[in-house]
């Protein structure tokens, strides 16, 4: 089973990758700023404080780890904006220090960078609120950093268009750069179900040194 440290443990991604990761037998690290927020009792689940801001506490926080898993978001727009980049280069950099012993990275990434049918990305459809633009692009500029990172093994994994709380059914489909859409054109995903594909890549490692997405 693997070692996995956790930040953004809380949050509504987070909090399912967590369990997805425990009930299948891994030993989890929770990293957070406020460990009271952390209502799960597991044997294999131990909480601390960090900060994914600070590459000296991910450092310290991936010692020992198989992967370092994080599920960070930034509230709103301009949270996004001064959070998710910022949070990159502060994982590669707190994970690059440990040099041999470096734990795998795995990122949520977002959808807003993915291609559509008509051949453009999902952030350039028309009507979008600034907040969302700000969003998505967050998460571009963040996934732009991590490919030009070598010398981490990293994984950003980028949800379908629409992504909620709800069902487990243990099922999804995958694809590179292109959005995942049923036959309606809808793209989305549980995040029941994207926990499933982030554990399921710690399990079976498929996506190395690159961006995958999820979706029915």
């Amino acid at each position: 089973m693997a070692r996995i440290a956790l930040f953004g443990a809380t949050g509504t991604i987070g909090s399912r990758i967590l369990r997805e990761a425990l009930d299948r037998g891994h030993q989890v690290t929770a990293v957070v700023r406020d460990p009271a927020k952390i209502t799960e009792q597991r044997t294999d689940l131990t909480v601390t404080t960090g900060d994914v801001l600070d590459p000296a506490s991910v450092a310290e926080a991936a010692k020992g780890q198989d992967v370092v898993v994080s599920a960070v978001g930034g509230g709103d727009g301009p949270g996004h904006v001064a959070t998710i980049e910022p949070a990159a280069k502060s994982l590669v950099a707190g994970v690059r220090t440990l040099g041999g012993d470096a734990p795998r990275l795995i990122t949520v990434g977002g959808a807003g960078s993915l291609r559509t049918p008509d051949g453009k990305q999902v952030w350039d459809a028309e009507g979008l609120p600034e907040f969302l633009l700000q969003i998505m692009h967050a998460h571009g500029d963040a996934l732009e950093y991590y490919r030009t990172v070598e010398d981490v093994r990293w994984t950003n994994i980028s949800p379908a268009a629409l992504i909620e709380p709800g069902e487990r059914t243990g099922s999804y489909r995958t694809a590179l750069e292109d959005l995942v859409a049923d036959a309606d054109g809808k793209s989305r995903i549980t995040a029941e179900d994207y926990a499933v594909a982030v554990v399921d890549e710690i399990e079976t490692p498929k996506h190395v040194g690159e961006r995958f997405t999820v979706g029915y």
